[in-house]
């Protein structure tokens, strides 16, 4: 008989006298420092998120890609392989730029042991998201050529390029921070974490998926489909994380949250916005029935207030999700859709998923 590790479940007080001993340290999540000691737990909530992060495993050997291959072939038009090739090309180095700012500044600053156990685990799954999208262009673009010219979009598509840019300069606005000293070190790490959790996770990622939604609803590149239902579930555990991560400093450190970090963060949607529609004007190019560059607009505007919302922020657009073959999805691997949580890791979801009631 295999021996399976025993489940431990702490009951409530022996967790909130544990965090009561741990904030007696005196220290908040942002202090600089290399925090080591997991007991007594200053955030079990991270260490919460790590543990259902673990349950969620999949690999990218559970797709099949064939039926894909035929609609490319056979069925997409001109204009559908145009948005294909865009998108897929997007997703070639979206992850990876992710994951680079993980490294460089989320692990180094977030000073919780049980913060960075999940933040780890974050960094394999963007890895995992990787190799799916790697998989994804040598199934999809056989042609070496073309491959090559797809993994080096970020440099010769100018709208890739811009998304590229976008990013880039958020990565480099703290490249100079070692630590967090003052008041102003921490809004500026705080814009690069909303801007990777709300900005580019959470909007330039998110119109993306539409976009596949959008080619599932016409029975169309359903192995696709099927790996960005992970994906989507992954995504949106990391804008939790970093979501709650900042509601830990606002508790900490309400006086961060002023009216100048508020305008910066809007400023910044604001830009992502428009990064985002220069590259559905090149997706959308040629024309694609059912899907227009107003109606995509107002798509990102919602998400934009949802993000706004999330970080408890008024807002902005107050407008409604136009895209009508989002409001249901048959996606059974799906249980989430922008902020909920995710309830079903290791239980398969069975029946319809509905995307129109409140987000």
């Amino acid at each position: 008989m295999a021996l399976t590790e025993p489940v431990i479940h702490e009951p409530e007080s022996v967790v909130a006298d544990e965090e009561a001993a741990a904030r007696a340290r005196n220290t908040n999540i942002l202090d600089p420092g290399f925090e080591l000691t997991l007991r007594p737990m200053r955030y079990p909530v991270f260490y919460g998120m790590y543990q259902d992060a673990i349950k969620n495993t999949w690999t990218v050997d559970e797709i099949d890609f064939s039926d894909d291959l035929v609609d490319l072939d056979r069925k997409l038009m001109p204009a559908e392989k145009h948005l294909i090739g865009r998108l897929v090309a997007f997703f070639a180095t979206g992850d990876s730029i992710v994951a680079n700012n993980l490294v460089l500044n989320l692990y180094k600053h977030i000073n919780a042991p049980e913060a960075r156990m999940y933040l780890s685990r974050q960094l394999y799954e963007e890895a995992l998201h990787v190799q799916f999208y790697l998989t994804l262009l040598d199934n999809y673009i056989p042609e070496l050529n073309e491959r090559e010219a797809a993994f080096a979009a970020i440099e010769n598509i100018p709208s890739i390029r811009q998304k590229g840019e976008f990013c880039f300069k958020w990565i480099g606005s703290i490249d100079d921070l070692d630590e967090l000293h003052t008041r102003e070190d921490r809004q500026r790490f705080l814009l690069n974490l909303v801007c990777f959790a709300a900005c580019i996770e959470g909007l330039f990622f998110f119109a993306a998926f539409a976009y596949v939604y959008f080619l599932r609803s016409k029975g169309l590149l359903n192995g696709l489909a099927a790996g960005t239902n992970w994906v989507f579930r992954d995504e949106s555990c990391h804008m939790n994380f970093a979501f709650e991560v900042v509601n830990t400093v606002r508790s900490e450190e309400p006086d961060l949250f002023d009216a100048d970090l508020e305008a910066s963060i809007r400023e910044m949607m604001n830009e992502a916005i428009d990064c985002e529609l220069q590259f559905a004007a090149d997706v959308l190019g040629e024309g694609i029935p059912g899907m227009s560059i107003a109606d995509t607009r107002t798509y990102l505007q919602f998400v934009a207030d949802q993000r706004m919302v999330q970080l408890g922020l008024p807002k902005q657009f107050g407008v409604k999700n136009p895209f009508s073959f989002m409001e249901l999805q048959d996606v059974q691997e799906l249980t989430n859709f922008f902020e909920r949580t995710v309830s079903a890791y290791q239980v398969g979801v069975e029946g319809d998923v509905a995307f129109d009631e409140e987000f």
